[in-house]
């Protein structure tokens, strides 16, 4: 990853710079490639933005409710991958 110096003269840049203090910024370009603007060094906004978001935090809280598990060899068969291709449980001795 490169770091770019931004100019004191770059005034939209430091507009963009602004709001990506504020919240995450998705950049479009003309073609329509996407890019995310966000802050790197603060962890804990981070925290703060992922709490915001309320589809993951019902989806991290249904999570959080199931209480059944399922076995690998289980897993496996459900995915389709108990064929030979399949890596095996190891055996633990009885």
């Amino acid at each position: 990853m490169k770091t770019i110096t931004i100019s004191r003269r770059a005034r939209s840049v430091h507009a963009l710079l602004r709001r990506a203090r504020r919240e995450n910024v998705i950049l479009r370009s003309p073609e329509g490639q996407e890019f995310i603007l966000a802050e790197v060094d603060d962890f804990n906004r981070e925290i703060e933005l992922a709490r915001q978001n309320r589809a993951l935090m019902k989806f991290l809280d249904s999570r959080a409710r199931q209480t059944e598990t399922s076995a690998a060899p289980e897993v496996r068969n459900l995915l389709g991958l108990a064929g030979s291709s399949a890596r095996r449980e190891p055996r633990r001795p009885a």
